[in-house]
């Protein structure tokens, strides 16, 4: 532990002052570094786009342009894909925001001995990889004749992001004042009418977070959609980008970054709204007069 440094103030007044320069300087050099490291693939990423002739090094091109986009704006390589990344992402996201709310509302609103028991089995549901199921969850497709199939596919993908659905459901709903139910209740409304008209409307920013969290996972999953999506008609860009890695170690870099670009646009916006809404309070502290 270094000892204090005791210097003046200029009315005379003496002030303690850690001698914390040299652990300071070796943070801020650690935090460049990590830095570093996730910005030079983007810097890749955004020269590489740029450059028709870009290769795996970093380099500034010598003649830019849009070529790279150009080549790859075509419904095969780019439309088609994204399309089906919307489908499988937002129906994921659709179908788990169902399951969550149902399953939220008792472990919030009911107390019963079952409900820790219950919360940890889902919070150890978040813990198990998808690759230890997809053996058996393959078997069942091929007996069921549901491999290729779209539907199927996003209920799989539902259930795989539920758990920590559930987890995230249930803490935005416990924000809810049980009194404004018990408002309802009083003036005949039943309790799905409740949950419908009270709860989900003053936890909608809530939903839009839980909703824009199993989007982004369900966009970025790779594994599922490769193994229970067969034809390429409806492989996602996940998997479609797979089509830039062409055979013998040839790659196009120059389409893969521009590709990579356009993929991850959506991500981003939804990032920059995920970050708006987790930010802000439900503000319910008047709903209620005490």
């Amino acid at each position: 532990m270094t000892a204090p440094v005791r210097t003046r103030r200029p009315g005379g007044a003496p002030v303690l002052r850690p001698e914390g320069n040299r652990s300071t300087t070796a943070a801020d050099a650690a935090l460049l570094l990590v830095g570093a490291c996730f910005l030079l693939p983007l810097l890749w990423l955004v020269l590489g786009s740029l450059d028709p002739e870009a290769g795996h090094e970093t380099r500034v091109p010598l003649r830019p342009g849009l070529d790279n986009f150009a080549a790859i704006m075509t419904p095969e390589l780019l439309f088609q894909p994204l399309w089906n990344s919307l489908v499988l992402s937002a129906g994921t996201g659709a179908v788990t925001l169902a399951a969550a709310v149902l399953a939220a509302y008792p472990l919030s609103r009911y107390r019963s001995r079952f409900n820790t028991p219950f919360l940890y089995a889902v919070l150890f549901g978040t813990c198990l990889p998808v690759t230890a199921i997809m053996v058996p969850v393959y078997g069942l497709f091929v007996q069921l004749e549901l491999l290729d199939s779209m539907p199927a596919t996003i209920f799989f993908m539902a259930t795989t992001t539920l758990p920590m659905a559930i987890w995230m459901t249930k803490n935005f709903m416990d924000s809810v004042p049980l009194s404004l139910e018990e408002a309802a209740w009083v003036d005949g409304a039943s309790r799905m009418a409740a949950l419908r008209t009270i709860v989900l409307p003053l936890m909608r920013q809530g939903l839009g977070v839980v909703f824009i969290f199993t989007f982004i996972q369900a966009w970025g999953n790779f594994f599922v959609p490769f193994v229970l999506l067969l034809s390429e008609a409806r492989q996602p860009a996940a998997v479609s980008i797979y089509s830039f890695f062409g055979q013998h170690g040839a790659v196009a870099y120059g389409q893969l970054a521009a590709f990579s670009i356009l993929y991850s646009l959506p991500v981003l916006a939804l990032y920059v709204i995920v970050s708006k809404g987790a930010g802000s309070s439900f503000a319910l502290s008047g709903a209620v007069r005490g």
